[in-house]
């Protein structure tokens, strides 16, 4: 797994053909291929950022992370 700063991450907001990777709780995992998370967002969320925050309100919860893959930790 690889180590990603804040400032990787964002190359990875599913844009330009760039995969959709999000942060959670320090591990970042893909979206890519998550219909949901098409062209890098999701119900006003974007990919390449810490969405932590975001999923703790979301109505499926943590839960969902169960099925991405994990692709790498975020550091400081």
């Amino acid at each position: 797994m690889k180590d990603f700063t804040k400032e990787e991450l964002k190359k990875f907001n599913g844009q330009d053909g760039n995969p959709a990777y999000v942060a959670i709780d320090g591990t970042v995992y893909d979206v890519t291929d998550i219909p949901a998370w098409q062209g890098g967002k999701h119900h006003g969320n974007l990919a390449g950022l810490d969405q932590s925050e975001a999923i703790r309100q979301s109505p499926h919860g943590l839960g969902v992370l169960e099925k991405l893959p994990k692709v790498g930790k975020l550091v400081d």
